[in-house]
């Protein structure tokens, strides 16, 4: 990477989206609205503390014998929670999945470490629920926690054969001299450690990753970076890219069961 990339310009989507918080208003008020509509079970309990809750969102049909997609809520690990995307069940639902939305906890209260082990623990208790595997999907640090589960060597219940990060970070060392690594107080050993770019890849799997066509630079170099690597491992990686998306418009496509994001979802679920 070159020394004269603007760091925080390229990472700060806040920064580069002046009218982020009508986007961010967008998906309460739109989340609310799903929650009162749809056939869903809330607040479920993966964990001991208060912030391991997940809602699970059910197939409009009713079959819930399918893969689970099991989507994992942005905020760079340090805003949100699963009340901001229940909307972003929609697409899915329609198109006869499922869908499992965590909460975790944040930064700074817990370690990037701590979540990460969260997201592992939300999404075993899924796939034990429901004796289902999942798709592991979700936008900006919620794609960096669906690499991480894709990529995990541990799960004691099955691998992760599927995953659809939505403007993903894979690469957390860019991140440690900007100012979003004020809460996440990261050294650079720590950034490597937790950057499933640099973990072994997996041998077999499906990968799609997305990214915005106004994003930053930055973001297209990851996940165009986990696609090569990832291809040459034996995944089956592909990038896309949404014309004209910018960090906080990238993911509405999933509200649309008729949506290219939807497609892919759908497509994965048939090899998971």
């Amino acid at each position: 990477m070159s020394e004269a990339v603007d760091l925080e310009a390229e990472y700060n989507n806040r920064a580069r989206v002046p009218g982020h918080g009508e986007n961010i208003a967008g998906w309460h008020r739109d989340a609310a609205a799903y929650r009162e509509v749809a056939a869903c079970e809330l607040d479920l309990s993966y964990g001991p503390e208060k912030r391991h809750r997940l809602d699970l969102f059910f197939a409009s049909n009713g079959d819930r014998n399918g893969p689970i997609v099991f989507f994992i809520h942005g905020g760079y690990w340090q805003a949100l929670d699963k009340s901001s995307a229940s909307h972003l069940a929609r697409g899915a639902n329609e198109r006869g999945l499922t869908v499992a939305i965590p909460s975790y906890r944040l930064a700074p209260a817990v370690t990037l470490a701590e979540i990460v082990a969260d997201i592992e623990r939300a999404a075993d208790f899924v796939m034990e629920r429901t004796g289902c595997p999942i798709v592991a999907t979700g936008h900006s640090a919620g794609g960096h926690l669906a690499a991480c589960l894709m990529a995990r060597t541990d799960a004691p219940r099955r691998p992760v054969k599927s995953a659809m990060p939505i403007s993903g970070l894979f690469d957390l060392s860019p991140l440690v001299p900007t100012s979003i690594n004020k809460a996440l107080g990261l050294s650079v050993d720590d950034a490597r450690r937790l950057s499933p770019i640099l973990w072994p890849p997996p041998a077999s799997g499906h990968l799609e990753a997305i990214v915005g066509g106004a994003e930053s630079s930055e973001f297209h170099r990851q996940s165009r970076d986990i696609v090569e690597r990832w291809s040459e491992a034996g995944v089956a990686a592909r990038f896309h890219e949404v014309a004209g998306a910018h960090h906080f418009d990238v993911l509405d496509g999933l509200v649309d069961p008729g949506d290219n994001l939807v497609d892919h979802l759908v497509r994965l679920a048939e090899r998971a």
